[in-house]
């Protein structure tokens, strides 16, 4: 009787310190083919890479605050780890990663996009609301004995309005449904890589940026942070936007200027924001923005929900099996690097990927 095969070599993926919610671990669990290790982080840099050397995939934490400098995917941290042949963010984001990078050292990187829509858009939504309200100067009104006169707190309603979205993603795509059918109100959206018929197909208009600044009543802004969009609301963008509109931001920060929205608060030109994403995370006590009445200041929880962390947890661990399985993994952010890694990935496990 012929030797049986050996049984086929299992796809180990490394995280550091914790996983977003407990769905990676038991979806991982059930999946033969994967092996997934914990490496703390309070131990020595050398005896973290020496772990993670190990490792055929990244699950790397995609706040850039959160996680410490060395372990960031760049050139540096790939030239240490050259059998790493996959990397996937925690989140939709991936700031903490240089898709370039992997590109060049033959990594797969996959994101989560779409896992937290839904808690994200609700957030957005939200603030919109609270802003257009008033809520935050009406609480601080009451805490400072100062709100007798209701007139002064007077607010609008969403309803009918029209709401600039930067960014139609999966996020932009369900707040634009949102504010259609529950407030009646015209979305318009910027966003260079997707025609008018796609943005139509998601509930908007395609406008080009200066339009949609002048004809907003709320800017909200649902894109990545990537070289093309830092900085992108800058003093001279937040001067075009309608006197008296909302800024709302569940994107990244660094997309826009800090200083130049304060100031576009501070002088009337805006009647308010909602901020749940900085420069740092999280901002400083001090941070200008946040000792104004009429900004909203969250750290980073648009997504920070049971359900959007449950959801984007398991999908991580989904793709991972599928690449335990040489199959390409959904979401993929770098395509043009899927012959380099599925010839490494076959090198690796000695069989061809399905790609």
């Amino acid at each position: 009787m012929p030797d049986a095969a050996p049984p086929p070599r299992r796809f180990r993926v490394g995280y550091l310190s914790h996983v977003p919610h407990r769905s990676f671990l038991d979806t991982t669990a059930q999946e033969p083919l994967l092996e997934v290790v914990r490496i703390p982080l309070d131990q020595p840099e050398d005896a973290i890479i020496r772990a993670l050397s190990g490792c055929h995939a990244y699950y790397v934490m995609a706040s850039r605050d959160e996680l410490p400098r060395p372990f960031h995917v760049g050139p540096a941290l790939l030239a240490r780890l050259p059998g790493l042949l996959m990397a996937a963010s925690t989140g939709a984001g991936y700031d903490t990663v240089d898709p370039a990078a992997c590109t060049e050292a033959g990594v797969l990187l996959v994101n989560q996009a779409g896992g937290n829509a839904e808690g994200v858009a609700e957030h957005a939504v939200g603030m919109m609301l609270a802003l257009l309200k008033r809520m935050p100067e009406a609480g601080a009104a009451m805490r400072a004995g100062q709100a007798a006169d209701r007139g002064a707190l007077m607010g609008r309603e969403l309803r009918g309005r029209t709401v600039g979205l930067v960014g139609i993603g999966h996020v932009g795509t369900r707040v634009a449904e949102i504010l259609r059918l529950a407030f009646g109100c015209r979305v318009l959206a910027c966003d260079p890589y997707l025609d008018a018929a796609t943005i139509a197909a998601r509930g908007a208009e395609k406008v080009e940026m200066p339009e949609l600044l002048a004809g907003s009543d709320i800017v909200s802004l649902h894109l990545p942070l990537t070289p093309e969009s830092r900085g992108l609301m800058d003093a001279r963008a937040f001067a075009r936007m309608k006197p008296g509109a909302i800024f709302v931001t569940t994107a990244r920060g660094s997309i826009h200027d800090e200083r130049a929205l304060h100031q576009a608060l501070a002088s009337g030109h805006l009647a308010g924001a909602g901020l749940d994403v900085w420069e740092r995370e999280p901002p400083p006590a001090d941070h200008p923005l946040l000792h104004l009445p009429n900004v909203i200041a969250t750290q980073h929880t648009a997504g920070v929900t049971h359900e959007s962390r449950a959801n984007i947890a398991r999908i991580a661990a989904l793709a991972f099996a599928e690449a335990a399985h040489g199959r390409l993994p959904p979401r993929v952010i770098n395509p043009e690097v899927v012959p380099r890694f599925a010839a490494r990935w076959a090198a690796a496990f000695g069989r061809p990927m399905v790609v």
